[in-house]
């Protein structure tokens, strides 16, 4: 379908898959280049690039064709980083990125009008076009009768009805964009006369200044500047003088109240909406709307629709807390495992404790993160396939505005409760860049199940068993404390941010609300897997090295034990062979116990003075105003790995052994009893508090600032949240622990 007179495309090697969200281009994408896939990251941004290879070719001597799905978006003149990288690779200015020799546009069938908007400005760029008319199935069941050949002869490129996700027209798609991706002539949008004036003198300019624009491309790119800084600011260097006179020109039309900025919107959809309703006809007894919008009439609903969403977040947050504990206990025990097995067949000697310490401990903090990763995507994707997920960002856009986010961030942020990482990487799909940006920077503020060991070891420890009011316990009331503190503080720390770092308004969120579908589980579980690979290939490589690094400050240097250590190991070892000589049972017990205890002092010593906690003595001065001693510090400095390794850590320096957890109670009396040379207690109520407030906020978690530092393509924005978040730490363990000391609380 062909329009009679247009130019033919005679080779392709790279094609574009241009459309708005939720219009099915993944899918498409999937169906044409299958397994052969590869996601980076554009140059110098944070936005994924999707490429591909076109399934059978790149063999049997045939030249391979790539195929790039393009960031949806609703416009080519950028508002997002998302619609910035679409315009840019399409004109041909995205760094290390060749400019395509052909497009798909995927416009969904039963939202024409809106779709084709972004159409008609791929078609002014002059590059060869196919149209993928997608959803034809959903078009028919809502009682839609497209007239494609009226379409293709207005458009002048051939258009191709389909439904993608039932597998139908995928091959004619791609024999059309092979064979017969055609140059649209010029589409006769019209635009009034004052602003044409206008247009037609700057097209003049940048043609004159320019010569190597494509002349199919001069009107868009007038148009694109008069109505965007960001894309007029490209011109500084490449064509000054057609800039200053793109500002002279708004500076007199802004004169004369000329409504330039939307003259291309008016002339655009002044073109589109007369066709659609010339080729569109409505049958109606289509069913797929009104259903849509009963479901809506409840999802949405200004009550249910909140209430019903809580339940789904609840069921998420469920799931990524608690279903994901017994393969996070299957990994830990596997990798335990796997460290026994290698110290029964190795000798014992450094190599062997940098192979089991250091190497095999950095790969399970690597994946022991998968399974909450796997839980939390698959909901996602279910939430994105059936269409839920643009109405959750709906319900929630307008509480979340008073702080900064879109309603978009609220998944992020309540599956950070589990873990920051997964709620980091849930902030893809944020459409808005300032959007993203700000939600990974609070995120790690929620309550993560990281904190729990800690909150569990000194509420135990310091906080009374008893009830208020006889209804609500003590401990209870402080745990609950700790995680409204932590949340509270995520919203306020969002607010500051878009207020005064990130400024100027977030995104005008236009979005559609797609017709619910029932979900595609191949797309589900792919999507699902391709996120795991990215932690563990990207994320995973940075935790690994940060492990081995953190072992070794925890390992080394290996001070020779004191006389009195030495010798009382020597003893309690001889002790325990003597005891096994005679068989006393008795005695064997005794003995091993003593044993144990003397292991646990050395492991206090070498702990001591190993480099973190020479760091810990380093840090004393700096953090004894908020009540910590070198060992708190230490343990500070330690869970830097992971907030909970602090537990094991003070287990370590407290000789309470080195696999004490939270409940251990050895644990708790032996930092109850620790003293101060002049009798006083290193640990009080006071103490606890400020700690736990301590991680409240600080950042203590090397996987998180990896993942981030993978998701923003930068050590800046992490470093920027480390600073932050310490420097909250500090103050309110600060103002808690001397406070609490001038009102005689300590």
């Amino acid at each position: 379908m062909t329009a009679p007179g247009s130019e033919k495309r005679r080779s392709v090697t790279k094609i574009a898959l241009a459309g708005n969200p939720n219009v099915g281009k993944t899918v498409l994408f999937n169906a044409l280049t299958g397994a052969n896939q590869k996601v980076a990251n554009y140059p110098g941004v944070t936005v994924e690039r999707k490429s591909g290879r076109l399934r059978d070719t790149g063999r049997n001597g045939i030249p391979p064709v790539e195929v790039v799905d393009l960031p949806g978006c609703y416009s080519l003149n950028p508002r997002s980083i998302d619609e910035r990288i679409a315009h840019d690779v399409l004109v041909g200015n995205q760094a290390g990125e060749t400019p395509p020799d052909a497009v798909i546009c995927v416009v969904d069938a039963t939202n024409l009008e809106r779709n084709l908007y972004l159409v008609t400005q791929v078609l002014d760029l002059g590059i060869p076009s196919v149209l993928a008319l997608n959803m034809m199935d959903a078009a028919d069941a809502a009682g839609l009768q497209i007239d494609v050949d009226a379409l293709a002869e207005a458009l002048g490129i051939p258009v191709i009805p389909m439904a993608a996700r039932a597998g139908e027209g995928i091959r004619e798609v791609r024999q059309a964009v092979l064979e017969q991706a055609t140059v649209s002539p010029p589409v006769g949008w019209p635009v009034r006369e004052d602003v044409e004036t206008e247009v037609a003198a700057l097209a003049e300019s940048l043609r004159s200044e320019w010569a190597q624009i494509d002349p199919r491309r001069v009107r868009f790119e007038v148009f694109a500047s008069l109505t965007s800084d960001v894309l007029l600011d490209g011109w500084a260097e490449r064509a000054p003088n057609f800039r200053a006179e793109v500002l002279a020109a708004r500076e007199r039309m802004e004169a004369e109240n000329v409504p330039f900025q939307m003259a291309e919107t008016m002339g655009r959809y002044g073109w589109v909406s007369p066709l659609v309703e010339r080729i569109v006809r409505r049958d109606r007894s289509g069913t797929a709307d009104s259903l849509s919008d009963r479901v809506d009439s409840v999802l949405i609903h200004r009550i249910y629709g909140p209430l019903i969403f809580a339940g789904v977040l609840l069921l998420i947050f469920q799931a990524v807390f608690t279903w994901a504990v017994p393969a996070m206990d299957l990994i830990e025990w596997s990798v335990n495992g796997a460290g026994e097995a290698i110290r029964s067949l190795m000798p014992d000697g450094l190599f062997e404790d940098i192979l089991v310490e250091g190497a095999l401990t950095g790969v399970g903090n690597v994946i022991v993160f998968l399974p909450q990763i796997l839980i939390l995507f698959f909901f996602l994707g279910l939430m994105e396939d059936t269409g839920y997920m643009a109405r959750t960002a709906f319900i929630m856009d307008r509480a979340m505005r008073r702080f900064g986010l879109s309603g978009a961030s609220v998944v992020p942020l309540l599956s950070a409760y589990a873990c920051a990482i997964p709620g980091i990487m849930a902030a893809r799909t944020l459409p808005d860049e300032r959007d993203r940006i700000i939600t990974i920077m609070v995120v790690p503020l929620q309550g993560c199940s990281a904190r729990l060991p800690v909150y569990v070891l000194f509420i135990g420890a310091f906080i009374p068993a008893g009830t208020l009011m006889g209804v609500v316990g003590y401990q209870s009331l402080a745990m609950t404390s700790l995680y409204f503190l932590g949340t509270g503080m995520a919203f306020v720390a969002a607010w500051v941010l878009g207020k005064f770092v990130f400024k100027g308004e977030g995104s005008s969120f236009v979005m559609e609300l797609p017709p619910y579908r029932m979900p595609q589980w191949k797309l589900v579980i792919r999507r699902m897997i391709d996120r795991s690979r990215v932690f563990v290939v990207r994320a995973g490589k940075i935790i690994f090295g940060l492990s081995i690094l953190l072992w070794l400050l925890a390992a080394y240097p290996k001070t020779p034990l004191t006389p009195d250590l030495e010798a009382r190991q020597t003893a309690a070892a001889a002790a325990v062979e003597q005891a096994s000589e005679t068989g006393d049972a008795s005695a064997l017990e005794e003995a091993m116990a003593e044993a144990s205890l003397a292991e646990n002092q050395v492991a206090s010593f070498r702990t001591r003075n190993s480099f973190i906690g020479r760091f810990g003595r380093a840090l004393e001065p700096v953090m004894q105003p908020l009540g910590f001693d070198w060992k708190i510090s230490a343990g500070i400095v330690a869970s830097f790995a992971a907030r909970e390794v602090i537990v094991s850590a003070l287990a370590t320096i407290y000789s309470a052994g080195a696999d004490a957890d939270e409940e251990s109670l050895a644990l708790r009396d032996a930092i109850k009893a620790d003293r101060y040379p002049d009798g006083t207690p290193v640990f009080t109520p006071l103490v606890a508090v400020s700690l736990m407030i301590f991680f409240v906020f600080a950042l203590q978690c090397m996987s998180t600032l990896a993942i981030a530092r993978r998701e923003l393509n930068s050590w800046f924005w992490p470093t920027v949240m480390w600073v932050y978040m310490f420097g909250l730490a500090y103050l309110f363990s600060l103002v808690v622990y001397q406070g609490g000391l001038a009102l005689g609380w300590g």
